[in-house]
């Protein structure tokens, strides 16, 4: 019998190393785990009951995602973004996005229309004083649909990279109720130009929704005096942090 067949079904788990590099992924872009805080395989191993290869096969692993800085012989540490690193994560991502949202608006079905409205109805129904998590995983649930519209792997894969570092950021905005206020209202635009599958509209929405948080990042970055200093994601937790 052909191998393929005999695999037919079969479902191989996640990599012990891949659940905790998930668990970490999560700890840093909510800010559980803060900006320039060290990774210590030893405390981090005990407290997942687990040995230290799989913490430091986890940990390079988001080094190679952008979420950790290793140094020789001083161990790894969770990243802190200044306002140039930020620029250019949005930066890239406008660009990236502008395509996807094409892509979507060429593709997008009543199927993937219904998934948009439910998101969109959860954004409605959370209240603005839910943490700030929980606004930012719709966000972002939003988004990885427009990605996976688009049907374009090497898109998918640089959205990949980037949305760890878009969460991190966004959990650490102060400007919370702003973003709250305005989610749904500003994805129900995007919704609805998608739906209509002009491209052009679509473009345009996506131009808008991001467009305003890079032009706030450039505006704070050219205030600041000096060289490029730790950053706005220096604070000791999701809701104590302080910058855009």
């Amino acid at each position: 019998m052909a191998t393929s067949k005999l695999l037919t079904g079969v479902t191989t788990p996640p990599a012990l190393s891949t659940l905790i590099a998930d668990r970490l992924r999560e700890m840093i872009t909510s800010g559980h785990l803060a900006p320039g805080e060290r990774l210590k395989e030893t405390e981090l191993a005990e407290s997942m009951s687990v040995s230290r290869g799989p913490v430091r096969e986890a940990i390079s692993l988001l080094d190679r995602e952008g979420l950790v800085e290793s140094q020789r012989h001083r161990g790894a540490r969770v990243i802190t973004l200044g306002y140039d690193d930020i620029e250019e994560i949005y930066s890239m991502r406008l660009a990236i996005e502008r395509l996807a949202m094409e892509r979507c608006a060429e593709r997008i079905d009543e199927h993937v229309l219904a998934r948009f409205d439910e998101v969109i109805a959860q954004m409605r129904k959370i209240s603005l004083d839910e943490p700030g998590d929980e606004h930012v995983r719709l966000d972002l649930e939003f988004h990885d649909l427009v990605y996976e519209t688009a049907d374009h792997s090497r898109l998918q894969w640089t959205w990949n990279t980037l949305r760890s570092q878009v969460a991190m950021f966004l959990n650490a905005r102060t400007d919370r109720s702003e973003f709250r206020s305005k989610l749904h209202q500003e994805h129900q635009e995007m919704r609805d130009d998608l739906a209509s599958g002009d491209q052009a509209a679509a473009v345009r929405s996506i131009e808008k929704h991001i467009g305003w948080t890079l032009r706030q990042i450039r505006k704070v970055r050219a205030l600041e005096n000096g060289p490029d200093k730790a950053g706005p994601l220096s604070g000791p937790g999701p809701e104590g942090k302080t910058g855009l």
